[in-house]
C-alpha cells in the first residue's frame, strides 16, 4: 500500500513538472508565428529580437490567426497577450515585448504565466478553477464564436443588399419599357397626323395641289416673316 501511495505521489509530481515545464499554447502559437522567417513582412522579431512586431494587422488577422487560433480577430490576440504580461512598446506600431519572449530562447516560455488578477477575474465570472490551457482554449472558441457571428451579420446585410439591387434592378427595367412604349406611342400619333394631313390636301396625279386659300396663307405668312 505504501509502495502504491509513493508511486501515485511520484506520477503526480511527475504531472505537475511536465505541466509547469510546458508553455502554454497560446504562447507557443505566437512563437511559431513570430518565428516563422515565411511571414517576416507580416510579422517579425523587433530588431534587437527582445519583442516582436505586427507588421500588417488587417493581413495578420486575416491569413496568420486562423491557421493556429481558430479566429481571426486581432483585439483578442492582444487581450491575451496583456494577459500574459506583455507591453505595446510603440506607439507607431503594433510592437510587444516581454522579458522572456526571446529570439533563440524557447525555452523561457513556460516561465511566463498569466496575470494573478485575470486568473482570479475568470475564476469568479465562471465559477470554478481551470487550467491555463483551458483558459486559452475557451477563450479562442469564444472569440471564434464572435468572430462567426459578426460573419454571419455581414452575411446578412449582404443578401439584404442583394435583395433591394434586385428589386431596384427590376423597377428600372420596368420604366425603361414604359419608357419606350410611350416614346412608341408619340412616333405613331405623329405619323398619324402626318398622313391625315396628306389625306385633307388634294392631289392631281399624286402631287399636291395648293388651293386659294392656302396660297393666301402662305403669302400673309411671308408678308408677315418679312
Amino acid at each position: 500500500m505504501e509502495s502504491m501511495a509513493s508511486d501515485n505521489n511520484n506520477n503526480k509530481g511527475l504531472l505537475e513538472y511536465v505541466r509547469k515545464s510546458t508553455p502554454p499554447p497560446f504562447l507557443l502559437k505566437t512563437y511559431m508565428l513570430v518565428e516563422d522567417p515565411a511571414t517576416d513582412n507580416v510579422v517579425s522579431w523587433n530588431t534587437d529580437e527582445t519583442g516582436f512586431v505586427v507588421w500588417q494587422p488587417a493581413e495578420f488577422a486575416r491569413d496568420l490567426l486562423p491557421t493556429l487560433f481558430k479566429h481571426s480577430n486581432f483585439s483578442s490576440f492582444v487581450r491575451q497577450l496583456n494577459t500574459y504580461g506583455f507591453r505595446k512598446v510603440a506607439t507607431s506600431r503594433w510592437e510587444f515585448c516581454n522579458d522572456l519572449f526571446r529570439k533563440g530562447e524557447r525555452e523561457l516560455l513556460s516561465n511566463i504565466q498569466r496575470r494573478k488578477a485575470w486568473s482570479n477575474k475568470q475564476q469568479k465570472a465562471a465559477a470554478i478553477q481551470v487550467s491555463p490551457d483551458e483558459s486559452d482554449e475557451d477563450h479562442e472558441r469564444s472569440s471564434s464564436t464572435s468572430s462567426s457571428s459578426g460573419y454571419n451579420s455581414l452575411a446578412d446585410e449582404n443578401k439584404r443588399l442583394r435583395k433591394e439591387n434586385g428589386v431596384l434592378s427590376s423597377e428600372l427595367t420596368s420604366m425603361k419599357r414604359k419608357c419606350k412604349e410611350l416614346l412608341d406611342l408619340v412616333t405613331k400619333y405623329a405619323q398619324f397626323e402626318k398622313e391625315k394631313e396628306d389625306e385633307s390636301t388634294p392631289k392631281l396625279f399624286g402631287v399636291r395641289l395648293v388651293v386659294e386659300g392656302e396660297r393666301e396663307k402662305k403669302s400673309r405668312r411671308a408678308e408677315i416673316i418679312s
